[in-house]
């Protein structure tokens, strides 16, 4: 069931906008590839995808996220027990064809595109009117990563995204507490840092529901549906993370946080923050809050 109840605001009242769903399975299928890189921070590849003739099947979509993740997309209008299973299908299909898939990224985004496909991690992106309790807790339990999105329409012209589960590599992303995938690691000058990397991961993963980590060579990133936070390997003072908050917004401190709008770096999000005490990680939580909404 959908939570968020939306209003219109006049001055003689507020009305209630009730949510709906789409008419057709191809209207929300539509409008989502039209701005996927938009909704769900995906780079749309091709739509209703052939699988061949012994495969027999047509994928909804197929996209490559900002992180360099092969991305399957499948669509139902309302609730559908077969949309996980029918999704995984094609997720096996295509790990097991990615000279294919690799060849149709070069093909639409060019060969540097195609050379970083991130393949430890393809993903799989459910989007329908709901989903059931058995979904959610059969979507911990895989060892893909899964996310469910729940959709609906506001009126004429508003669409909701929310995101019910999502997992990575079979771990739930539920906020907890755990181990950094890169620790600086050692005693001694490494230690501050090590205990730096620690906390920021803590924050991150402790932002709400949904916080899943990908690990790429020169970065790390923390995503819901899209990247919210990228952290750079540790420098030899500091650790730089770079945020999809707006810099524009933010009163900026020299030394602390910069707008690096069209300046080349590692990972997504234009506003750098550089840590190097826990002290910093405290001060930086607006900013990580603000940007996790946005994600």
């Amino acid at each position: 069931m959908w939570s968020l109840k939306l209003f219109h605001m006049t001055q003689s009242g507020a009305a209630e906008v009730a949510p709906r769903l789409a008419e057709t399975e191809a209207d929300v299928q539509a409008q989502v590839e039209a701005h996927m890189e938009m909704l769900l921070g995906v780079r749309f590849l091709a739509s209703e995808y052939g699988t061949g003739p012994v495969h027999g099947g047509r994928i909804d979509s197929l996209g490559l996220d900002e992180n360099g993740s092969p991305v399957v997309v499948e669509y139902k209008r309302g609730v559908d027990a077969g949309v996980i299973n029918q999704g995984l299908f094609y997720l096996s299909w295509l790990v097991d064809h990615r000279a294919e898939f690799q060849r149709l990224v070069r093909d639409r985004l060019g060969a540097p595109a195609a050379a970083q496909v991130l393949w430890s991690s393809p993903r799989l992106i459910c989007i329908a009117g709901d989903f059931t309790r058995y979904d959610v807790h059969a979507v911990r339990e895989h060892r893909r990563s899964i996310d469910l999105v729940r959709y609906r329409y506001f009126g004429r012209d508003l669409l909701g995204l929310e995101t019910v589960a999502s997992v990575s590599g079979g771990q739930p992303a539920v906020g907890v507490s755990r181990k950094p995938v890169v620790r600086a690691g050692g005693a001694g000058p490494n230690a501050a840092l090590d205990e730096l990397v620690q906390a920021l991961d803590e924050a991150l993963l402790g932002l709400g529901n949904g916080v899943t980590r990908v690990q790429r060579k020169t970065y790390r990133a923390y995503q819901r549906l899209r990247n919210f936070a990228c952290v750079c390997p540790p420098q030899k003072t500091k650790l730089l993370v770079y945020l999809k908050a707006d810099p524009k917004e933010v009163d900026l401190v020299p030394g602390f946080t910069r707008d690096v709008t069209g300046l080349g770096h590692h990972g997504t999000g234009d506003l750098e923050v550089q840590l190097r005490t826990l002290r910093d990680v405290e001060r930086a939580q607006d900013l990580l809050r603000a940007s996790y909404a946005m994600a």
